[in-house]
């Protein structure tokens, strides 16, 4: 595992601070223990320093993961969220959006959420905001990018798109060969 370059600590923390904002500060401030993020294989792991050192005695080639996977490195440079993610968003996220339960199941298929679906959404959203979304019963099922504003999102019709999708907790079985 190797420390981010600063092109990629740039390309990593735009992204982050797209759904999070400034608690990316908190990610790595923790009063427990000091947590970082480190590099294997072009995919972003967030793990406690005092794991890390544990592990530089671990080959390279013989380190699979360590730590909890933030997402990867495209080969044109670009950083993707993985959903393993999640539970870190959903902890830190600025804009929330609530899923009705007829369309739960809509969302953890890889489909975009529709104004019908939207049961409540943090105010003051803006458009192409990062946003983390739960089930009625506030457990965490996915993150994606609206599509429209809060104020927006008041006129829309039902077939309306209300938030394109980026990832969901369906990924887990859907892609659980690559995991």
């Amino acid at each position: 595992m190797r420390p981010m370059t600063e092109e990629e600590s740039k390309t990593f923390f735009e992204k982050l601070i797209k759904f999070i904002g400034k608690n990316v500060t908190l990610l790595i401030q923790r009063k427990d223990e000091p947590y970082c993020f480190r590099i294997q294989k072009n995919k972003v792991y967030y793990v406690s320093e005092e794991l890390m050192k544990r592990s530089q005695n671990i080959p390279r080639d013989g380190l699979c993961s360590l730590g909890t996977c933030f997402g990867r490195f495209t080969k044109t440079g670009k950083f993707k969220l993985n959903i393993t993610c999640l539970d870190y968003l959903a902890q830190y996220a600025k804009y929330k959006v609530w899923v009705k339960p007829s369309s739960e199941m809509s969302w953890m298929y890889g489909n975009n959420l529709l104004k019908a679906g939207l049961g409540r959404i943090t105010e003051d959203t803006p458009a192409n905001q990062g946003v983390v979304l739960f089930s009625m019963n506030d457990v965490p099922i996915g993150f994606g990018v609206t599509s429209k504003s809060t104020h927006e999102c008041r006129k829309l019709d039902p077939q309306a798109l209300v938030v394109y999708h980026y990832g969901d907790v369906g990924e887990y079985l859907r892609d659980e060969d690559i995991m």
